[in-house]
């Protein structure tokens, strides 16, 4: 099935695709070691609530000078500048940005979100029926899912919380996908890895609880379709 809004970047046949993933650096990008790969995904939430402009043009330097043939990033809930003007993409012009839209490459169909149900949030939709809408814009057969906001009940809680923080429609939305890999962030303590018969979930947040970044890029080896 064709993805909409798709685009499709091919190269020389590969048995494995090597992706990198990282989300929330909150600005200390360039305090991350990110891995060698083919691909890397930014998750979203690199900066402070979109206030240093500065700091989103060095973002996108940083972008220029990572290794990996191909890079993918998503907004979180504080990019909004990305939020109240589409036209800022160029401003993040080293990487494809996905804003409820997809990408293939190698043969692996890669879709991407920002939403939260975060209000007040940049691409916060509070409203149940329109995550319900959106997500079900998520092509069936799409391989690699991004998001910016875990799913229900999978990486979504901070040690010591009994609060989930993921959201419900998204999870629905993967049951009925079944991606090979889901990729968040969002919920910083939620880091690490869930591997179920259909899916692995990544919540690669690498802001630690006191502002630093406590955790590290994740890697893993999808094989070309």
């Amino acid at each position: 099935m064709a993805m909409p809004e798709n685009r499709r970047l091919r190269t020389r046949p590969a048995e494995h695709l090597t992706i990198v993933a990282l989300s929330d650096t909150h600005e200390l990008h360039r305090e991350t070691d990110v891995p060698d790969g083919d691909l890397v995904i930014h998750a979203g939430d690199f900066t402070m609530f979109s206030k240093s402009a500065a700091v989103i043009l060095d973002f996108n330097d940083w972008l220029a000078e990572l290794p990996h043939r191909w890079k993918i990033c998503i907004p979180g809930n504080h990019e909004f500048f990305l939020e109240s003007d589409h036209s800022r993409r160029k401003l993040i012009s080293n990487a494809t940005i996905l804003i409820n839209e997809g990408i293939e490459i190698l043969g692996l169909r890669i879709w991407g979100s920002p939403t939260t149900p975060l209000y007040g949030g940049a691409f916060g939709l509070s409203s149940e029926r329109d995550r319900v809408r959106l997500y079900s814009q998520i092509p069936a057969g799409t391989h690699v899912l991004i998001s910016h906001t875990p799913p229900f009940s999978i990486l979504d809680q901070t040690p010591g919380s009994e609060h989930n923080a993921g959201c419900r429609q998204l999870l629905d939305a993967v049951i009925r996908v079944k991606p090979m890999l889901h990729v968040f962030g969002h919920v910083h303590g939620g880091y690490g890895t869930l591997s179920t018969p259909d899916t692995l979930f990544m919540n690669v947040a690498l802001m630690g609880q006191y502002g630093d970044l406590a955790n590290r890029p994740v890697v893993v080896r999808l094989p070309a379709i």
